[in-house]
């Protein structure tokens, strides 16, 4: 269908044209430690034949329209703050593709028949989603930026061959996640936050969350038909703790529980009215949606008739739930209920406190791993990396780093303690240009852990390249792990950020030794001015004698004397001459000639620096001199 003709379809006809779909769910777990987990997802996808024409209904045309310019087949965004825990909270959400390192990271295969022309539309890229999540990606740049060979594999259908796509990926892990970032993310749903699940994504109550993150995919998908769409997924993970998130907000600051309500054990010896051993609560946490995000969840966003709205509470069934008459609870089995949301009315649902046979369930063993900086001193240290495999089967992983230019690791030093590297990819860093790739193939053997060490040198920076914070250190961007599996969903595991101390020049010296050469000149020409500066008489012998009437000046000569030179101050006085219809008048400082008029007018006047002489003539007298 030509474009021409697809505009002047109503916009009926347009949908049935182009079948647009979106979605949305809700994901809701109570977590051991008085915890719990809320997953939000929105799905909406468009025809591929639409978005090529420019017809955007569900899918944002500010993230389209830039995906369009810069080339970008596939993208991967993602804003992560805080850390998961896997001893407590057990394996990550989603297998962890849906989360990033701390700070923004963000991943794209962008086509290009160079490298360098990708790196340019790699540069447009991350410059106009700068500016469209209020984030600081423009700081992205070619030291910041590599390109991963073994990490990371793209989860849509790529249209283009594999020579013209080219991997890029950025890191900035000193990057604060705040409300500026979720705005934009919520501008981009149908509903804009307004209705559905969405409308429960508070500002306060997001990024007062023990660990969120916030991700944004694209990715084309085609079907055995040849069929494709261009699908965008939009979620937002977050661990809240039920006690803190439950205050109320004209009232958040945490205070002591009454006596009167505190729960004691009494079996210890030694309570009493004035002593209480503190007891742990029994059974499960008591909670309400409304009360942990201040507001029930607000009707459903329906934007199309294919628009689902869905909320997943992942409790037993022994587990009491009240849902209000809005929600309609469709299936349930042991471990899960699912609910619809409706129109025009609001769900909330409600766990009282409750004692539960069996106590928690045990959370499943996730692989774990950590990473730390050692040594001392301020020009070499080491880097220590440690992996675990709790599973009895072993696992293959791919270890990824991404240094900074100006920490160079010493490859020699390199050791695998506990596996042995079947394959590695090393890309060394160029001072300024670009940073250090390092990319290992490792197995890990079953109910074991490995160890990942090397040394490495701290470059001198120049001092124009610290940040205003030069003494808190550098961020090293966390290691990106990928866990391979059997049925081909791998998952992903990343350590936390890292700080680094480099040594920082003492920045005050600068400015103190501009202020003490300063002072020295000015000193020095103060001296030598005061030398060849010449003899001041007073003002006022510099006036010439009283004229008792008007006189008219026929001529003046004036001639500066600068053979005086004393140590005296320099006097300045300044020179006028009038005109009038009856001639020429002078005034000198503070002596004025006798006989000016009120009419007249001045025609020049400059400084002139004492000791002078002048000659004045009047009417054909003698001239008199005056020095």
């Amino acid at each position: 269908m030509k474009l021409s003709s697809l505009l002047a379809l109503p916009a009926g006809l347009i949908a049935a044209v182009y079948a647009n779909e979106y979605s949305e769910n809700l994901h809701l777990k109570p977590l051991p430690g008085g915890s719990l987990y809320a997953g939000f997802n929105f799905t909406a996808s468009t025809p591929l034949e639409a978005y090529e024409r420019q017809h955007f209904r569900f899918f944002p045309r500010s993230l389209g329209q830039i995906l369009q310019f810069t080339h970008t087949e596939e993208l991967h965004l993602r804003f992560a703050l805080g850390r998961w825990d896997e001893s407590s909270w057990g394996s990550r959400p989603r297998n962890g593709r849906r989360e990033g390192g701390t700070g923004v990271e963000l991943w794209a295969w962008i086509e290009g028949d160079t490298r360098s022309e990708a790196e340019e539309r790699w540069s447009g890229l991350v410059n106009s989603l700068s500016g469209l999540f209020c984030a600081s990606l423009n700081f992205i740049d070619q030291t910041k930026t590599i390109q991963p060979l073994l990490s990371f594999d793209p989860e849509g259908t790529l249209r283009s061959n594999g020579s013209g796509l080219h991997l890029m990926h950025g890191v900035l892990p000193h990057e604060v996640v705040c409300t500026e970032n979720l705005t934009p993310i919520l501008k981009l749903l149908p509903c804009k936050g307004k209705a559905g699940v969405s409308s429960l994504l508070d500002g306060h109550k997001v990024f007062d969350a023990n660990w969120q993150t916030m991700a944004i995919d694209v990715k084309p998908e085609c079907n055995a038909q040849g069929r494709c769409d261009l699908r965008i997924e939009q979620t937002v993970d977050l661990v809240l703790d039920i006690e803190r998130s439950m205050r109320p907000r004209d009232n958040p600051i945490p205070r002591p529980i009454p006596t009167d309500q505190l729960l004691c054990d009494e079996s210890k010896g030694y309570n009493s009215h004035d002593s209480c051993y503190p007891k742990k609560r029994e059974g499960e946490t008591e909670w309400s949606i409304s009360r942990i995000f201040g507001r029930p969840i607000q009707g459903s966003c329906s934007p199309g008739d294919g628009s689902v709205s869905e909320v997943y509470l992942d409790v037993p069934t022994s587990r009491q739930v009240v849902a209000t008459s809005m929600g309609t609870e469709e299936t349930s089995d042991e471990t899960a209920r699912h609910y619809r949301l409706r129109d025009g009315g609001d769900l909330d649902l409600t766990l009282p406190q409750q004692v539960l046979e069996g106590g928690e369930s045990a959370q499943e063993k996730a692989l774990h791993a950590s990473r730390q900086i050692t040594g001392y001193g301020q020009e070499r240290g080491g880097m220590h990396a440690v992996v675990t495999n709790p599973h009895p089967y072993a696992q293959r992983i791919v270890y990824l780093e991404s240094l900074p230019w100006f920490l160079r690791p010493y490859m020699h030093t390199l050791e695998v303690r506990g596996a042995s590297i079947e394959k590695m990819y090393y890309s060394p860093a160029i001072d300024r240009r670009r940073g250090t790739q390092l990319e290992l193939v490792l197995e890990i053997p079953p109910m074991s852990t490995i160890e990942i060490t090397y040394d490495f040198e701290k470059a001198i920076l120049r001092y124009t390249e610290y940040p205003p914070d030069a003494n808190r250190g550098f961020d090293i961007a966390p290691a990106v792990i990928r866990v391979s599996s059997k049925d081909g969903q791998d998952s992903y595991v990343r350590t936390t950020s890292l700080l680094l101390q480099i040594p920082v020049p003492d920045f005050s010296m600068v400015r103190g030794t501009r202020l003490s050469c300063a002072l020295v000149d000015s000193g020095k020409i103060d001296a030598l001015y005061k030398l060849e500066r010449p003899s001041l008489k007073s003002p006022s012998s510099a006036c010439p004698r009283r004229l008792d009437k008007r006189v008219k000046i026929d001529r003046l000569d004036i001639s500066v004397d600068n053979s005086v030179s004393r140590s005296t101050g320099v006097e300045q006085v300044s020179l006028a001459i009038y005109g009038t219809t009856h001639g020429w008048y002078i005034v000198m400082g503070n002596c004025v000639a006798a006989g000016i008029a009120s009419s007249s007018q001045r025609v020049a006047s400059f400084p002139v620096i004492l000791p002078i002489s002048y000659r004045i003539g009047t009417d054909g007298s003698q001239a008199a001199k005056e020095e």
